[in-house]
């Protein structure tokens, strides 16, 4: 008798991964620095959003605030 198991690898998210998606998002163009944080559940698995909410929470970030705050500054040099 065969057992297919399928495994299920979850992904624990950390702040610094999170805002590293969220700058690759940004400036791919997919999404804007004032779109809400929410915004970026479309682009993660959903298994996976409840450990990005928690890291959020955990560092004092709300669903609601900004990309913009969740990338922090930026350096930009002069053309």
């Amino acid at each position: 008798m065969t057992v297919n198991t399928v495994s299920t690898k979850s992904v624990q998210y950390s702040l610094d991964v999170i805002k590293e998606e969220a700058t690759r998002l940004v400036h791919k163009g997919v999404v804007s620095r004032q779109q809400p944080i929410y915004t970026l559940c479309q682009y993660i698995p959903a298994r996976e959003w409840a450990w990005v909410e928690c890291e959020l929470e955990k560092c004092n970030y709300l669903l609601r605030d900004r990309i913009a705050d969740l990338m922090g500054r930026e350096e930009w040099e002069n053309d």
